[in-house]
């Protein structure tokens, strides 16, 4: 085995550039077979005593070097894998490179490569450097002017960022298109699309009364499948407008749709390429979920201009400075745009099934880390998720209007800077005129805090006192953690009737009924609440106001009051996701003792009055008769047992199926309308509660229930309910299963997003066999490895099925890896980021230990391992 040496980066390691880049001009010529990149730069020395000039680069040749027009002999620099280091230069100086690049075969859809006809580039984190040699750092900022020259009948649009200053046609067949972004900007916001496209636009008037034009580019094919995305984005600039006085700068924004891409977008300034996954749709190929999607991708993109583009990181280490600030951004977006309540449950169940394992694994790194192998493995849910949590405590401690002064203070200062995380909080600091040093831990510590509270009620006094303490686990490099400081959101209702009652703190003036916002920052705190005739039922963590586990003694009657009564919509959930989990993960343990299963009558009764409740929205509804995932009860027991959950679990789904049987058809078939089918038509919710129905039903697998599925699917007229009913039939052993999955496929196979779906239900099926399908599936004709969406699609949705990976026989671990091992070489960064299920090893049973840790084994024993691949296993391996 040849093993690679491996750096290291360290926060504490951070110096600035040497060299100020006041400008850089780039000339594309590309081609089939090779294409050229010419770049000029104008250089100034930092210093008076003359540096060596270092610019980052690797996987192009290098042409030439020239300084002030002078060419470079090979003895004037010097060229290793990642470098290329002049030794002598001027304290001012234009510095000339040419290098040759062969994008056709870019597998790794990084810098500049060919895909589908189509010319694109992704240059976050570090892709620029694979273009052409550069300092290819984050707080390096530059005013690029960019001409792309190229076969004007193979490529006739070309584009890169700014506004369109030049373009015409060349004697050779060739024409050009020059660009030119006034905005100073970090080389990995910089972007170049050449194809043959077709354009979808709109215009928009700013508010202050400039004209923006809006522009989609995407293949003819899918012209009519572009709207939704426009008017998304339409809607996003006027919220930010309203919402945070965030006004767009350039002349147009445009947006590219690309099959063959690493991410789900980019956010390269003024040209936005997107994963095609969020910008195709029509009701007939897109769910409600994916229509959802879009708006929210196509906002947080958009919503970068100003929270990463105008103003930037430092170094990546701040990565979360743009990326969850924007997350924040796009979050409250989609909450005003569609049900705040059930926005905040899906975040939330989001952070509880991604986040919070990231915290307790191996992985497991602070909101802002201190060291890194390579960056692309710290675009993280720790990174995106928590960081977005950090924001939303900034805004409930210092309230909204402080909060939103703090971010025009942010803005203001910093509009054309690169900066660090110091800088926001001390922004949030000055505008609230708060002390949040010790909030900053946030950013610093791993883990995810646990709070653990207890009561007491003393009736002669009318008091009723909560004992709150705070503690963290262990997370690698950090084992100990000293307390955070973070907003418990609560309220305290009547037992009785489930009514709200006044939070009055002790010595203070009775308020009114409503929340009330209890500031932790010591490792144990109390609060005495008074005026209180009989003892209250606390709700706790309201809009889940900290990324905590909460840790109090709810009997299943308070758990029933809440889920009832509670006017917070994410704590009524919690109340019945809890209640729901803890009866789950009894029946488990009644599975691992090969006891007979039995479903308490309670809660059979709670499930019936909430399903024929009289509750209006729909969609919170749904979310509230949604039972914990598999993969969150994995998390909260001691020894995750996947085959024990599944067991048990799907008891209860049938249980409560037989029992509710008229229940569910009633419910289900007054949520179906016989209206046709639209986007906005706001019936959404009503559609994901008739889909649940048919689900729990769908359990039964009774002949009936499979005609019902199958005139739903043959019946319906948008990919929302089609998907609802195939769903279902992929996991029920019935001829009708294998009919409806080939009529599916023989009516999209020539729509990419809607086959990945069609190979996405098939991997999550949890029928014993899905394993040899899974395996059936990667011959299929139109499995393509290198393809990251149909990878994921199939092989990475096979890796989140919690009954069917975690086969006893270790049979998915080998499928997962096998299909890693063909990927790393072609694309290390995606096979990094899709190792992660193997990296919980420590979580399960010993058995499943050692074939997990095998199977990482057998990567790590590659050679010429990948820095990507290496960090991820290298940590999962460690002892510590």
């Amino acid at each position: 085995m040849t093993t690679r040496q491996h750096t290291t980066i360290h926060r504490s390691d951070y110096t600035p550039y040497d060299f100020l880049v006041d400008s850089i001009r780039l000339r594309f010529e590309l081609g089939e077979e090779t294409t050229l990149v010419t770049s000029r730069l104008e250089l100034r020395a930092k210093g008076e005593q003359a540096v060596p000039l270092v610019l980052d680069g690797h996987r192009f040749k290098l042409r030439s070097i020239a300084i002030d027009d002078g060419l470079l002999g090979s003895g004037d620099y010097q060229v290793t894998e990642e470098t290329v280091t002049i030794p002598q230069v001027p304290s001012r100086f234009t510095l000339e490179t040419v290098t040759e690049l062969k994008p056709q075969d870019n597998t790794f859809l990084e810098g500049l490569y060919r895909s589908a006809g189509m010319f694109c580039t992704q240059c976050e984190a570090e892709g620029f450097r694979s273009i052409t040699p550069y300092p290819d750092h984050p707080d390096v900022l530059s005013v690029f002017t960019t001409t792309i020259v190229a076969d004007r009948e193979r490529y006739p649009v070309l584009l890169s960022n700014g506004n369109l200053v030049d373009a015409g046609q060349l004697p050779d067949g060739r024409h050009f298109a020059t660009w030119h972004d006034p905005f100073p900007k970090p080389s990995y916001l910089f972007a170049l699309v050449a194809g043959d496209l077709v354009r979808l636009k709109e215009r928009f008037t700013t508010c202050s009364g400039r004209e923006v034009s809006l522009e989609l580019y995407l293949q003819e094919a899918n012209r009519h499948k572009g709207e939704h995305a426009l008017h998304s984005l339409a809607k996003a600039m006027r919220w930010d407008e309203q919402v945070f006085g965030r006004e767009y700068d350039l002349d147009s924004y445009m947006i590219v749709a690309a099959d063959d891409f690493n991410m789900g977008a980019m956010e390269n300034k003024g040209l936005n390429i997107f994963n095609s996954r969020y910008v195709l749709a029509t009701p007939e190929s897109a769910t409600d979920e994916d229509f959802h999607a879009i708006e929210e991708v196509i906002g947080h993109e958009y919503f970068h201009n100003w929270s990463g583009n105008r103003v930037t990181c430092r170094d990546w280490f701040q990565l979360s400075l743009k990326e969850g600030l924007t997350v924040f951004r796009d979050q409250e977006f989609s909450a005003d745009m569609q049900s705040r309540g059930v926005k905040r449950i899906n975040d939330v169940r989001y952070l509880r099934t991604t986040q919070f394992p990231e915290d307790g694994g191996p992985m497991a790194h602070p909101v802002r880390p201190d060291s890194y192998i390579e960056i692309n493995n710290f675009y993280t849910h720790t990174v995106y998720s928590k960081g977005a949590e950090v924001i939303r405590m900034l805004r409930i401690l210092l309230g909204e209007k402080c909060f939103r002064q703090g971010l025009d203070l942010y803005f203001e200062r910093h509009d054309g800077q690169a900066v660090t995380i110091e800088d926001f909080v001390r922004a949030m600091a000055d505008a609230g005129q708060r002390d949040l040093e010790q909030f900053t831990r946030w950013y610093s510590q791993a883990g995810t805090p646990q709070l653990t509270i207890s009561s007491g009620y003393e009736p002669s006094t009318g008091t009723f006192t909560l004992t709150v303490r705070q503690s963290c686990p262990p997370t690698p490099g950090q084992p100990d953690k000293l307390p955070f400081h973070l907003p418990l959101v609560m309220g305290l209702l009547d037992r009785a009737t489930g009514q709200e009652l006044p939070v009055t703190l002790e010595g203070e003036e009775p308020p009114g009924p409503g929340s009330r916002l209890l500031e932790l920052n010591e490792q144990e705190q109390v609060f005495r609440f008074t005026g209180l005739q009989e003892e209250p039922l606390p709700a706790l963590l309201r809009g889940f106001s900290a990324p905590v586990k909460l840790d109090y003694p709810y009997r299943h009657d308070d758990l029933v009051l809440l889920a009832g009564h509670e006017r917070d919509p994410f704590c009524r959930w919690e109340a019945g996701q809890r209640l729901a989990g803890e009866i789950i993960l009894d029946l488990a343990g009644a599975w691992q003792a090969g006891q007979a299963l039995e479903l308490d009558e309670a809660f059979i009764e709670a499930y019936r009055l909430t399903l024929t409740s009289d509750e209006s929205d729909r969609a919170f509804l749904a979310e509230a008769l949604t039972l914990p995932s598999e993969k969150y009860l994995a998390e909260l027991m001691p020894v995750a047992d996947p085959d024990a959950i599944h067991g048990a679990r799907q008891f209860v789904v049938r249980t409560l199926a037989s029992r509710l049987r008229e229940d569910f058809l009633l419910v289900r078939e007054r949520c179906r309308r016989a209206e046709p089918y639209a986007v906005e038509d706001g019936r959404a919710g009503e559609r994901r509660l008739a889909n649940l129905c048919l689900a729990y039903l769908m359990s039964l697998a009774e002949q009936p229930l499979i005609e019902l599925c199958r005139d739903q699917y043959y019946g319906s007229d948008n990919m929302t309910d089609s998907i609802g009913a195939l769903t279902p039939l992929v996991s029920c052993d019935c001829p009708e299963r294998r009919e409806i999955l080939s009529t599916f496929y023989d009516c999209w196979q020539h729509d990419r997003n809607v086959i990945d779906k069609w190979f996405t239900l098939q991997a999550m099926s949890h029928l014993p066999d899905t394993v040899e399908e899974v395996c059936r599936l990667l011959e299929h004709p139109a499995f393509e490895l290198a393809n990251p969406n149909r990878f994921r699609s199939l092989v990475a949705s096979f890796s989140q099925n919690q009954v069917r990976f975690h086969a006893a026989d270790g049979s998915g671990y080998r499928l997962l890896t096998d299909q890693l091992i063909r990927l790393i070489p072609i694309n290390p960064q995606v096979s990094a980021r899709l190792l992660a299920p193997l990296t919980t090893w420590r979580r399960y049973d010993s058995t499943r230990q050692e074939l997990m840790r095998a199977e990482l084994q057998r990567i790590q024993a590659l050679e010429n391992l990948p820095r990507d691949v290496f960090e991820v296993v290298d940590k999962s391996l460690r002892e510590n």
